[in-house]
C-alpha cells in the first residue's frame, strides 16, 4: 500500500496519513507502534508531553525498516519555549527517539501567556539550518499566531497542526493556511469520541453506500480534503482498518454533506488557553 504524499513548501514531502501514540501507554509504545509498522505506516507522531519518545525510538530502531523510509515528527513542550530551552529540548528529544535528525519539529502549542513562541520559532529554523530537522512547523496556532510569526519571522510554517474533524473545521486558519501554502495536520480526525461523529446519518449513509466503517469515511473525508492526518489505535484490527482507505472514494454529494457537518464543535482546550 502507498501512502499517498504531500508536498510541503520546503521543498520536503510528508506521508498524508500516518500514526499517532498521544496518551499511548509508554510501556505498551514500543510494542504498539512496532505493530504500526508492521501494518505498513511510516509516518510517526509523536511528542515530548506524551513521555513516550523512547518507546518509539526503540520500535523504529528494532524495524529494520531504512531511516530514510521514516517520517517521524515530535515537539516542543510549553515550558520548553525560550531559545536556550528548544535548542536544549530538541536535543533531549533527538536522543530520546534515537534518530540522527527528525522529519518535522512543531511547537506543540503557541501558549501566549508566555509570549516565547516567536523566540521559540527563531531557534526553529536554526535547527532546520543545521540540517537536524528536515521541515518545522507549529500545532494549534491560530491565525492571530500564524500572522505574527510572519511578520515577525519571515519563516513560514511547513504544517499547522490543529484539531480538525467534521465539527471543528477551524476554516479560517485552514484558509489561512492555504493562502500562505502552510500544509494542514488534524489531529483528533475522529473527534476522540466525545460526540456520536459515527452515528450522524451523513458518515452512517456514506459508510454503508461503501461498505466500509465510519471511521473509514470521515478518513477519506480527511484524504480528499487535502489533509493530513494520523489516527491512534492501541488494537492492531483498527490499525489495518485506518489504513485500508485508498482503494474508494466518496463522492462529491458525500463529501458536501459531511462537509456540512461544521459547528464549531471543538473538543478540547482552546488554542488561547493551553499555557
Amino acid at each position: 500500500m502507498t501512502v499517498p504524499r504531500i508536498q510541503l513548501n520546503d521543498g520536503h514531502s510528508i506521508p498524508q496519513l500516518g500514526f499517532g501514540v498521544f496518551k499511548v501507554d509508554p510501556a505498551e509504545t514500543e510494542r504498539i507502534v512496532s505493530e504500526a509498522l508492521e501494518v505498513g505506516y511510516r509516518h510517526l507522531d509523536t511528542a515530548r508531553i506524551y513521555g513516550n519518545e523512547e518507546g518509539v525510538g526503540r520500535a523504529i530502531a528494532a524495524s529494520g525498516i531504512p531511516r530514510e523510509e521514516l517520517f517521524i515528527t515530535t515537539k516542543l513542550w510549553n515550558d520548553d519555549q525560550g531559545a536556550q530551552r528548544t535548542r536544549d529540548a530538541f536535543d533531549a528529544s533527538l536522543e530520546r527517539l534515537g534518530l540522527e535528525y527528525v522529519d518535522l519539529y512543531l511547537i506543540h502549542w503557541p501558549s501566549p501567556a508566555r509570549d516565547l513562541y516567536v523566540e521559540s520559532w527563531r531557534e526553529f529554523a536554526e535547527l532546520r539550518s543545521s540540517g537536524r530537522v528536515r521541515s518545522i512547523g507549529v500545532s494549534n496556532f491560530l491565525v492571530p499566531h500564524l500572522e505574527r510569526l510572519l511578520e515577525e519571522t519571515e519563516v513560514v510554517p511547513a504544517v499547522d497542526q490543529i484539531e480538525l474533524h467534521p465539527a471543528h473545521q477551524q476554516p479560517a486558519t485552514a484558509a489561512f493556511a492555504e493562502e500562505h501554502g502552510i500544509a494542514i495536520e488534524a489531529w483528533g480526525p475522529l473527534g476522540q469520541g466525545k460526540y456520536p461523529l459515527f452515528e450522524l446519518p451523513e458518515v452512517a449513509e456514506a459508510a454503508a453506500a461503501h461498505g466500509r466503517t465510519p471511521a473509514q469515511v470521515v478518513i477519506r473525508w480527511h484524504l480528499q480534503r487535502g489533509h493530513i492526518l494520523f489516527p491512534k489505535s492501541s488494537s492492531r484490527a483498527r490499525m489495518v482498518e485506518n489504513f485500508e482507505v485508498f482503494d474508494f472514494e466518496l463522492s462529491e454529494g458525500e463529501m458536501q454533506a459531511i462537509t456540512a457537518l461544521e459547528r464549531e464543535g471543538r473538543v478540547s482546550a482552546h488554542p488561547d488557553e493551553v499555557n
